[in-house]
């Protein structure tokens, strides 16, 4: 006996979501994958997952431009990342004083042009972006279910990301702050826990474990000339990564020449 599929069911599992993360300010960069994204088939949702923001002439240019899009692009959502909690925190709206953090790793030049390049009202709108995102069983947010500063990468050891899966009940968690593409799958499984305490020693306890997987989505802006994202298949569960090289040429005449490299 054949089952067929109607032409509803398969649209919906035929859908894809494209998901970015760590545009940075990076104008080009943006337009660049937002022209590849227009080449893919049946991409229903569009997530920016952190770092939309970044220390660039051009950052308030490029909220601009994400938050008006263009005839035939959709609508992203948007969730907070690194570099909005380093504005929250150099207005004084974040969780520390001092943006210690910001200074140790890109030094007081790149604090001065976070702070010229994010003005105060754009600081006030980051703030109302949500921490993340939890569509069918998957978990999309810029660092982990922690803090937008906790990085996971192909070197996480798996019980670190079970735990982070784990904590919202996820089958899949798509992340951004490495900034690296990857796919780390944890195989069906079991942990067998046991609690010892002076007086006495508690009957192990058995849980079983489905297979899930952690996702690194690349970067957008970090790279000069280069933009990586990812195209999710929720019906197959499939992950593709696009890498998107782009260049900007000089003069009047300037145009994007873009050309897509299949992972």
């Amino acid at each position: 006996m054949q089952w067929g599929i109607s032409n509803l069911k398969y649209q919906i599992f035929m859908n894809k979501w494209a998901i970015l993360s760590g545009i940075e300010g990076n104008l080009a960069a943006y337009e660049a994958v937002m022209a590849d994204i227009k080449l893919q088939a049946n991409v229903e949702a569009l997530y920016i997952l952190g770092d939309l923001v970044g220390p660039r002439r051009e950052t308030e240019q490029l909220v601009k431009r994400v938050l008006n899009p263009k005839s035939g692009e959709l609508e992203p959502l948007i969730c907070k990342g690194w570099w909005e909690e380093q504005c929250f925190i150099l207005h004084g709206l974040g969780g520390t004083a001092e943006p210690t953090e910001l200074m140790a790793k890109y030094g007081g030049d790149t604090v001065n042009l976070l702070w010229e390049c994010v003005s105060r009202p754009m600081v006030q709108w980051l703030r109302t972006l949500d921490f993340g995102f939890f569509e069918l069983d998957c978990l999309l947010l810029h660092g982990t279910t922690l803090g937008v500063d906790e990085e996971l990468t192909p070197d996480t050891p798996p019980i670190q990301m079970l735990d982070r899966l784990s904590r919202m009940q996820a089958n899949n968690l798509f992340c951004g702050r490495s900034g690296l593409a990857f796919q780390y799958q944890l195989q069906a499984g079991s942990i067998t826990t046991e609690v010892t305490t002076l007086d006495s020693s508690a009957s192990p306890q058995t849980v079983e474990i489905s297979p899930r997987q952690v996702v690194g989505v690349g970067n957008v802006g970090r790279t000069p000339g280069e933009a990586t994202y990812t195209l999710y298949h929720p019906g197959m569960n499939n992950v593709e990564f696009k890498t998107v090289r782009y260049g900007v040429g000089k003069g009047f005449q300037s145009k994007l020449h873009v050309t897509t490299v299949n992972n």
